[in-house]
């Protein structure tokens, strides 16, 4: 099994600290900024960034839906790291100031892949249409947050 890693970034016209904390607010505002291959959204603990539990499932493709149950820390300021208890993936925010009233926000997500000719097709597609998918939610987010 190798591992598979799907990274997207973004500079967005706000500042690190609301931009973080959009993506933070479980409660509101990341159903809020979900593309629609997310769906069942649901916030079990918390709702505000470390010590939070949310599901949903994630159709990848139209034969590939993935239920996640994510356990979120903060390791380190401007940082959100989610794991999937359902799987070996995680998925790091990182939200660094990029300037004059300019963040940049980078999603990477990490799991272990399959083996064989599966594993050789999840390996070449899979980070590419994850990427679009997060691509679509920092959009989204950027939409939100700047003015």
């Amino acid at each position: 099994m190798a591992q598979v890693e799907a990274t997207t970034e973004r500079v967005i016209a706000a500042d690190a600290e609301t931009v973080f904390d959009t993506l933070a607010d479980y409660q509101e505002a990341r159903g809020a900024i979900l593309p629609g291959q997310f769906s069942e959204y649901e916030v079990r603990e918390g709702g505000d960034g470390e010590g939070s539990l949310v599901h949903w499932k994630l159709q990848a493709t139209s034969k590939r839906v993935r239920d996640c149950l994510l356990e979120v820390t903060e390791p380190t300021d401007g940082q959100l790291v989610e794991k999937d208890r359902n799987s070996s993936m995680v998925t790091t925010w990182t939200v660094t100031p990029a300037g004059e009233g300019r963040s940049k926000a980078v999603v990477s997500t990490v799991w272990n892949g399959a083996g064989g000719i599966g594993g050789f097709f999840e390996r070449t597609f899979a980070p590419k249409g994850l990427a679009r998918i997060y691509d679509e939610l920092l959009q989204n987010l950027a939409a939100r947050v700047e003015k």
